[in-house]
């Protein structure tokens, strides 16, 4: 199933939503090395982007020494001697990177065309109606912490990957989530693909579940498998669950103020 649109309307332009997706496209195109090669996007990605291990290790991988080439050796399947040549290069190449803020810098960098065109599909059809009932500062709060949560959570299944994560995946799944919580009713245009292609319109109830159970059933059936690459399910689970558990605990009544505050007061007598 393929989200195209929801039949929910807003009641201002959601500027912060599309700035956030004006940001990714920019930085996808004009500081990753999109139109290089594929050497050259593997290693702007080592250079920038979060790695597991360099989080639960608090170094990176070319100061981790024989960890981390231990971590590439098993994440990759090469040799001793290539894990050093990649620890040298990355020395040489990017010796300042930050470990702790490759984390943001992460939710701003893409794997692909098709990577980051699905993203913004995600957040536009479903962020602008959360910023609109939220607010832009609580709908950052909500996007920058859903994203350190979905980080978290995959790092933690998976603390030694040396595998570069990307994507604004993680953020973009706790807004899914809280859409869920406020606007389980709303309706949502779906391309839906199974035997057949039809469109249907679907519940936001539906939609975003049978999502995050797919995500889930993939998280738990790569468990077993070395992680060279690859979706990260767990930052996807991690980001939905945080955005729905935010959204009961802090936005929920919040957000039934709002609404019972747009309604008519009733008339003085009943009719």
């Amino acid at each position: 199933m393929i989200p195209i649109r929801d039949i929910n309307p807003t009641s201002r332009t959601a500027w912060l939503t599309l700035a956030i997706i004006a940001a990714n496209v920019a930085i996808f195109v004009l500081w990753e090395p999109t139109f290089a090669g594929q050497a050259e996007q593997q290693e702007f990605f080592f250079c920038n982007a979060q790695v597991p291990f360099e989080l639960s290790n608090q170094t990176t991988l070319a100061d981790g020494g024989a960890e981390a080439r231990r971590a590439i050796v098993e994440s990759y399947g090469v040799g001793e001697s290539e894990a050093a040549g990649l620890q040298g290069f990355l020395r040489q190449n990017c010796p300042d990177k930050s470990w702790l803020g490759s984390v943001f810098v992460s939710m701003f960098l893409h794997g692909g065309w098709l990577h980051l065109a699905g993203n913004m599909l995600f957040l536009w059809i479903f962020g602008n109606n959360v910023e609109d009932r939220l607010g832009r500062f609580r709908f950052i709060v909500l996007y920058v912490a859903g994203g350190l949560a979905a980080t978290g959570l995959q790092v933690a299944f998976d603390p030694n990957a040396a595998v570069p994560n990307v994507g604004a995946s993680g953020a973009i799944a706790a807004i899914l989530g809280c859409y869920l919580i406020l606007f389980p009713r709303a309706r949502i245009h779906t391309l839906v693909i199974f035997f057949f292609i039809t469109f249907l319109e679907l519940p936001a109830s539906f939609v975003l579940l049978a999502w995050f159970v797919l995500q889930l059933f993939s998280g738990v059936g790569g468990m077993g498998d070395q992680i060279g690459g690859g979706v990260a399910y767990w930052a996807h689970v991690g980001g939905f669950v945080f955005g729905m558990a935010v959204t009961l605990l802090l936005f929920r009544s919040r957000g039934r103020r709002e609404r019972d505050e747009l309604l008519p007061p009733p008339p003085p007598y009943p009719y």
